[in-house]
């Protein structure tokens, strides 16, 4: 590599200097020009939502107050267009060299891609390195070389690698800082003077930054680990690592926790301590769900948008938004998910336990598209992960192979006494239910009228009755999934009849539902242009250094070679663990 001139480094979503194999290389090649672009408008419907960008505020000053510390700040940058503005950093700094690392969402495979090229092409050095994955897409594949289609093949196979995840590298003692005289940084604006107030409420909760992160994982290794398997499906107490928002924002590796977690498991099953062997391998489940969520979007890149079992597309989604508005609102009449969806609101956070069963009351009971509720969890969660999200939800809809039965609807009454026995947690959310008897509390509609007095309550005045009955909501479920059947058997038969020969599944014919209007009116609000992520990409896969995803012709398949054949013909043995991944 070229001795002369300065190097930048990229940060995106890896705000670290620990492990961080992009600024290793450019401390490791002479001196450095750290820069962070923000460029929202390039993420179309998924632009970064309100306590996510409050994140990456506070992440952003944690960081450039840990380089200053070693010899150099971070130029900060507001974009329309990443590339354009990373050309012009090299352009106006002198730089002849640029490394940044890998990420996995389809927005980020072309941008990738499209920057090698585009600074290749101006004579610039660019490496890009893995700093988000034990092992990359390419490395995890069958003895034939294809991608494993279930979540439990792909992580027996991560398990048994013949090489062990690469060891997380030590921040650097010392930066020389490269000339960045005529490379002024903008000033970002992360959040607007009404959203202020709801912000600072985040700050009593979370501390962002990487050195942060790093005491988290230390405080939950060295505390309520031990206890995850048995603690962890309690809703109304702290028993998971919190981890979730540190990892999508790359304040910690996940190769960090991986090691970190082996050594601990290592040190329990030398002392015999069952509970917290089994501990571990729960939470390493979890570390290997959030990995299948970027294998999967690496292999099929509209998994955030279209069902990846082709038959979905025909289900009769409930398009309500009256519905919409009262799951959002946590109106539904159903404690549980009432409770759920309201403290998703005030704090930007819910137990995974609590997100499955949320999404799966939106998606079964109330029959929504799963995009709409996709996108508000996206709006909304801290650790809101386009991955993580688009396989959860996906895992609720029923299309993966080692996914939950789309026409089994979990009811909430009993989801509540089984992750909120004592009704603590319905309480601290619903006040308006805080004096109902734990007997009653997970279903007041059946609670005497004396009750209900007694504990302040009016349904359907104070709080709503059930926005659907139960049963009733099964009995729709299983005409909305025979409706499915017949219509993509009319469709197969037509094809077959060569009717619409040519077609299949094409992209064109997919339409995916729109968003609902307040989603829309907000988009246009924050000025975020809708935009079509659906580029043609023929890039060349390079192997002069470690590969950069792409959406080449060999991962990113037509529609009618992608009608999930290889997921609907695989064998399940056994199905994961729900991969609602906040850990």
């Amino acid at each position: 590599m070229s001795s002369g001139g300065c190097s930048i480094v990229w940060f995106r979503r890896d705000l670290r200097l620990e492990d961080n194999p992009a600024l290793a290389a450019g401390v490791r090649a002479g001196s450095v020009i750290a820069v962070f672009i923000w460029a929202p408008e390039e993420e179309g419907y998924y632009c970064p939502g309100r306590v996510s960008r409050w994140w990456i505020k506070k992440s952003l000053a944690h960081l450039d107050s840990s380089l200053k510390k070693l010899g150099t700040s971070l130029i900060t940058k507001r974009s329309n267009d990443s590339v354009s503005s990373l050309l012009q950093v090299v352009k106006s700094t002198g730089a002849t060299r640029v490394f940044f690392n890998h990420l996995y969402d389809p927005i980020s495979l072309v941008r990738d891609n499209r920057a090698k090229e585009t600074l290749s092409a101006e004579g610039v050095a660019v490496c890009s390195f893995n700093a988000d994955l034990l092992y990359e897409p390419w490395e995890v594949v069958d003895d034939e070389g294809r991608p494993f289609s279930t979540f439990s093949d792909f992580w027996e196979k991560c398990l048994t690698m013949p090489y062990d995840p690469e060891a997380p590298l030590l921040p650097p003692k010392r930066i020389i800082s490269g000339d960045a005289s005529r490379c002024p940084s903008d000033n970002l604006v992360f959040e607007s003077e009404l959203e202020k107030g709801s912000n600072a409420l985040l700050a009593r909760a979370w501390s962002p930054g990487w050195s942060n992160a790093d005491k988290a994982l230390t405080t939950f290794i060295n505390g309520p680990l031990i206890e995850y398997s048995k603690n962890r499906s309690k809703a109304d107490s702290a028993t998971t690592s919190f981890l979730s928002p540190c990892l999508h924002f790359g304040e910690v590796s996940v190769r960090k926790v991986f090691h970190r977690i082996r050594t601990k498991q290592t040190l329990w099953a030398n002392e015999g301590n069952k509970a917290g062997e089994e501990s571990v391998n729960l939470f390493l489940k979890s570390i290997g769900l959030r990995e299948f969520s970027r294998y999967m979007s690496f292999y099929h890149p509209y998994s955030h948008e279209r069902p990846l079992l082709g038959q979905l597309k025909y289900f009769p989604w409930l398009v309500d938004e009256g519905y919409f508005k009262a799951w959002r609102q946590g109106r539904t009449g159903y404690p549980l998910v009432d409770a759920g969806m309201r403290e998703l609101w005030a704090t930007g956070w819910l137990h995974d336990r609590i997100r499955v069963v949320v999404s799966s009351f939106s998606v079964k009971v109330l029959q929504l598209p799963w995009t709409w509720g996709m996108k508000y969890f996206w709006d909304t969660l801290l650790d809101a992960d386009l991955e993580s999200d688009a396989l959860g939800w996906q895992f609720i809809t029923g299309t993966l192979p080692d996914g939950c039965e789309f026409l089994g609807i979990d009811n909430p009454q009993f989801e509540g006494y089984k992750f909120d026995p004592n009704g603590e947690y319905v309480r601290r959310w619903l006040p308006e239910l805080a004096r109902l008897p734990t007997e009653w509390i997970h279903h007041p509609w059946d609670a005497p009228e004396s009750v209900l007095q007694a504990a302040g309550i009016e349904l359907g005045s104070n709080y709503p009755f059930p926005i659907v009955e139960i049963v009733a909501a099964k009995e729709r479920l299983e005409e909305a999934l025979s409706q499915m059947w017949q219509l993509e058997a009319a469709a197969r038969s037509a094809i077959e009849n060569g009717m619409e020969e040519g077609h299949g599944d094409s992209t064109d014919e997919f339409v995916p539902i729109a968003f609902p209007q307040a989603m829309q009116m907000e988009m246009e609000a924050n000025n975020v242009p809708v935009r079509n992520n659906n580029p043609t990409i023929t890039a060349l896969r390079r192997y002069g250094d470690q590969i950069v995803p792409s959406m080449s012709s060999s991962f990113f398949r037509n529609e009618d070679e992608e009608t999930s054949v290889d997921i609907r013909n695989s064998v399940v043995d056994s199905r994961a663990e729900v991969p609602i991944i906040s850990m």
